[in-house]
């Protein structure tokens, strides 16, 4: 089928070249149900992007809608800084009843803002005023936000470069496997902190993905994480883990870490806490680090009630019982899995690979360029999938959660028919 893209418009004339998304999939998308989003010409993909996993409980959906429309017919507060309104009463108490207190972790709670990279200048902040240092260890290939203290933590160059100013402060050590396991993990970034003639300051804090989802869906190790765990704990260092993407039950459990069985001294979420797809984020810390003083890091969006509103619906409807979203999100990705794992077979001679954990997962080949191509295929096809990794390598997986056994297949075989439809077109060539 043939796809209609717009005209030069508003879009084009008016809209900064800074726009990215749109150029992947050009045309002007109209409604959104579930897994599901159709275009103003009325065409349907299937979305396997998530709102880049802000939606891992689908678009509009219905439970969350609900409780959103309750709220605003009657008036409920929408904006409200960092006041007390119902509505942050009631997720605070929920939060806690169905996420922390399960999970034995007692940290305290802070909203920095709407967004991913708000929650991570905080933590950035926050670990440096404990610690009294300036130095933050992040990882090769991690994408941390694209705010000045947060990119100094990113590895991608392309959105270092941006920045306009030296990033600095931010050190960058190998990420598990980076070496293809042929040097001991955290090797170099124990011996740079134990030689005084390193040039390294020690560190106030690490920050790190347990999956890096723009950096490639590079998986770390369980025995990886509680290395750095143990490294951090001697070495008087601060764990901070960026759960934005990875969190929220993308991986099986609420937290991308417990697997590994570690407890991070600063944890950071945001797209998917809101539920809904709201502006939302979260800094959590442990209680002995919460040294603020009153106002010290504020900001005018930390206060978005209808987030919290659909933030509580989420916790209710899919974390009151956690043990069947959890499940059900592992054997989706088992799921995944098994036609990824046939997608390499049947392309073995090009090196195809696949990674992942629970429902985000990674296909890439030894061509950089194909991901590309299969993902304006797939697109073709009506299936969104977007790019990962430092040269857009990757093809990255982000279904909803909430997305259906025959959903899923259904966008699995379109991948499989995108990406041998690709291989075909290069033997062509």
């Amino acid at each position: 089928m043939t796809v209609t893209q717009p005209s030069p418009s508003i879009f084009e004339t008016l809209e900064s070249e800074v726009r990215s998304y749109c150029r992947s999939w050009p045309v002007v998308f109209d409604r959104a149900r579930g897994s599901r989003i159709h275009d103003e010409d009325g065409r349907t993909y299937l979305d396997f992007f998530s709102g880049a996993g802000a939606l891992n409980y689908g678009h509009n959906n219905p439970v969350l809608k609900r409780a959103l429309l309750d709220y605003l017919e009657r008036d409920g507060v929408t904006h409200s800084l960092d006041m007390s309104t119902t509505a942050k009463r009631a997720f605070l108490e929920r939060f806690q009843d169905l996420v922390l207190r399960p999970r034995g972790l007692s940290h305290k709670v802070m909203f920095p803002g709407p967004t991913g990279t708000n929650a991570v200048e905080a933590a950035l902040k926050l670990a440096r005023k404990v610690k009294g240092r300036e130095a933050i260890v992040s990882f090769t290939n991690a994408f941390h936000g694209m705010s000045l203290g947060s990119l100094a933590v990113t590895g991608n160059s392309m959105k270092r470069a941006g920045a306009g100013i030296p990033l600095v402060h931010g050190t960058p050590m190998p990420f598990d496997n980076y070496f293809d396991g042929r040097v001991a993990d955290f090797l170099w970034f124990e011996r740079l902190l134990e030689d005084q003639g390193s040039g390294l300051n020690q560190p106030a804090a690490v920050i790190v993905e347990t999956v890096q989802g723009e950096g490639g869906v590079n998986v770390a190790r369980p025995e990886w994480l509680r290395g750095l765990a143990d490294l951090c704990e001697r070495r008087d260092m601060l764990l901070i883990v960026d759960d934005v993407q990875m969190g929220c039950g993308r991986t099986g459990s609420f937290f991308s870490f417990e697997e590994a069985g570690i407890v991070p001294d600063i944890i950071t979420l945001s797209k998917s806490i809101g539920g809904y797809g709201l502006p939302m984020a979260l800094t959590l810390f442990k209680p002995e680090l919460d040294v603020w003083e009153p106002g010290e890091h504020n900001g005018t969006f930390r206060g978005h009630n209808p987030a919290f509103v659909t933030a509580t619906a989420a916790l209710d409807a899919y974390w009151a019982d956690s043990d069947s979203m959890t499940k059900q999100t592992i054997a989706r990705g088992e799921q995944t899995e098994a036609v990824l794992r046939e997608i390499v077979a049947e392309h073995s001679g090009t090196g195809a690979r696949h990674r992942g954990r629970g429902l985000v997962w990674g296909l890439e080949f030894d061509d950089k360029g194909w991901a590309s191509r299969a993902n304006a295929r797939a697109f073709e096809l009506g299936l969104l999938i977007e790019t990962s990794g430092p040269q857009d390598e990757v093809l990255k997986l982000l279904p909803a959660l909430t997305i259906t056994a025959d959903e899923l297949d259904e966008g699995l075989r379109t991948l499989a028919r995108a990406v041998r439809q690709t291989a075909q077109e290069k033997t062509n060539t």
